[in-house]
């Protein structure tokens, strides 16, 4: 029965993606309807956390509440709204249904409810089907009555996110660092999310980060969440383009300089530098400073003081690097182009950032990004990708990585434009629009074997996150609370040691414990000796 199943998982172990997914599944078979979608609001849109019956592009859309007003509608309501199929309202999934992508529905049935936790609103649930009729006053009663159940598995997920934000927080805070959503890094790949985890937990520490990575792929996005994640994301992120600083006011932009240093230096000024401290100074493209630069920039982290330009007293200042850069500095020591020792002291974390190509599926989620900006910039009713052209996607090398797809689906919704596409029409872009030369053009066999292949992925990658345990009937993951604290202790520890190179001191330091009741409580835990 419904419930039984929705019950049984709340009293299960599951990754949080996994649990969502399977409540979604598990909608779907009941109600045997098209598509089943669980957004959550953040701001001003509803994002897409778990979806079953849309295309894996939908992942990637933002859905802004002024723009779509039956989400408005489901969102103003604390009961079932539903829409009939002669409803003039437009509806969000147009062309997204996962067995009719690209093509128009003319008549279906549409419902949703609002999902409340800790007395504010959630986001929404919403069921579509392809036929009218689906949805019936009995439907619309059992989806009310299934609603208590659906925001216990919210509840839960949330508890476990922040549980887990208490592991990375600092624990002198007296309370979690909120997450921004500024500059979403958008993925499902096991290979971005795996990378995210890891960006949170260096965030915590003052460690220099040195991001790498080719042309495009967005390193300033890492850079900006690695702030926003740390201690210091109230304090202010400044960004220095290091390749558009010419060489002579190179030093007066990064430390400032005072009245009369040089000609045309009327007043003083503080470098960025000044202006970064407390917070992050993200400097961007670091392999393009000039050498001169370089060796007054290594004096300043190491000694933690600038100097303005024509000043003789010093000046303190507390700020954590970030670097990035889309050369091999390595190559560049060794050609004498960049300081060995300056290397050497922004590395002290390298981080490097994938390319496209190797992000899987996360083609398609970013571009029903892209495609859902473009919709509303550019005031169409609705803006999808065909079969062939997601296949085409997923098959381009993308040398110019994330900016390269943003500026590609960009000209073909242009194109589709000026070629006569009605905006008031679902318009569908054709392989032949993303003006993509490399890539091969697929015939239909290869466009739905693709789609199989993103369904058998969507599927079975969240699942990869189980630690272990894989293969574990539903039953052994059941747990005690007393079982769930001993995990979460042990996991706090292994990250605190992880963030402190195996040092206990400076563990025990990170979780504000007793070092000597931090080794008592590791070798109870069984962690001691096995981390």
């Amino acid at each position: 029965m419904f419930q039984d199943t929705l019950l049984a998982d709340l009293a299960v172990e599951l990754p949080s993606a996994v649990r969502l997914q399977r409540l979604v599944v598990t909608l779907r078979e009941y109600f045997r309807c098209g598509a089943v979608c669980l957004l959550q609001l953040k701001g001003e849109a509803l994002t897409p956390v778990a979806v079953d019956g849309l295309v894996h592009e939908a992942l990637g859309r933002r859905f802004v509440i002024a723009q779509h007003p039956r989400l408005a509608a489901i969102l103003a309501s604390r009961r079932t709204v539903s829409f009939p199929p002669d409803s003039t309202l437009p509806d969000p999934y147009d062309g997204l249904i996962e067995q009719h992508p690209g093509e128009p529905l003319h008549v279906h049935d549409c419902m949703g409810i609002s999902l409340h936790e800790a007395g504010e609103t959630w986001g929404v649930l919403t069921l579509d089907a392809l036929c009218p009729g689906v949805f019936d006053r009995q439907a619309e009663d059992d989806l009310q009555r299934f609603t208590l159940l659906v925001e216990a598995a919210v509840r839960m997920t949330r508890l476990e996110q922040d549980i887990r934000g208490l592991r990375l927080v600092r624990h002198d805070s007296e309370t979690p660092r909120r997450r921004h959503d500024d500059g979403e890094i958008l993925g499902q790949s096991m290979l971005i999310r795996r990378l995210l985890e890891e960006l949170d937990v260096v965030a915590d520490s003052e460690l220099p980060v040195l991001l790498s990575g080719e042309t495009g792929v967005g390193k300033e996005l890492f850079a900006r969440r690695l702030h926003q994640q740390s201690p210091r994301a109230a304090a202010p992120l400044v960004h220095v383009n290091c390749a558009a600083l010419p060489e002579s006011l190179a030093e007066s932009e990064l430390f400032g300089h005072v009245k009369g240093a040089f000609s045309g230096a009327d007043t003083a000024r503080p470098g960025r530098f000044e202006a970064a401290h407390g917070g992050t100074l993200f400097l961007d493209e670091i392999g393009e400073l000039p050498l001169a630069i370089q060796a007054k920039l290594l004096r300043a982290l190491q000694n933690g003081e600038i100097q303005r330009l024509g000043e003789d007293t010093p000046r303190r200042v507390d700020v954590r690097i970030i670097a990035a850069t889309n050369r091999h500095l390595q190559d560049g020591v060794r050609d004498g182009h960049f300081r060995a020792d300056l290397y050497h002291r922004l590395s002290v974390y390298p981080v490097p950032i994938p390319p496209l190509r190797k992000r899987g599926s996360d083609v398609l989620v970013l571009a029903g990004h892209f495609l859902e900006l473009n919709r509303a910039r550019l005031g169409l009713r609705s803006l999808r990708l065909s079969a062939q052209a997601e296949a085409t996607l997923c098959a381009y090398e993308w040398p110019g990585n994330v900016r390269e797809l943003e500026h590609v689906i960009s000209r073909a919704a242009i194109k589709a434009l000026s070629r006569g596409a009605a905006r008031h029409e679902i318009i569908t872009l054709e392989a032949e629009l993303l003006d993509l030369a490399q890539a091969p053009l697929l015939n239909d066999a290869s466009s739905q074997g693709l789609s199989q292949r993103l369904s058998q992925e969507r599927s079975q990658e969240p699942t990869q996150e189980r630690s272990g345990q894989d293969n574990a009937a539903p039953e052994q993951h059941r747990m005690s609370l007393q079982e769930s604290v001993t995990q979460a202790q042990r996991q706090a520890i292994a990250l605190a040691l992880e963030a402190n190179r195996g040092n206990w001191a400076a563990a025990a330091r990170h979780l504000n414990v007793d070092p000597s009741n931090l080794h008592k409580l590791a070798r109870r835990l069984g962690v001691k000796g096995a981390v």
